[in-house]
């Protein structure tokens, strides 16, 4: 095999190695839920 060939092999299993640990690291947080106050003047502007 050509220099070339194997460059780009490794080039494409390094991408396709780090297209896994991005998408094993995706973890979303829970959604906490905030109430409140709203004053009634501020309301009426």
């Amino acid at each position: 095999m050509s220099r070339s060939l194997i460059i780009l092999i490794a080039v494409v299993v390094v991408l396709v190695a780090g297209l896994f640990v991005l998408a094993g690291r995706s973890h979303e947080k829970p959604l906490t839920h905030v109430e409140k106050v709203v004053p009634l003047a501020n309301l009426s502007s």
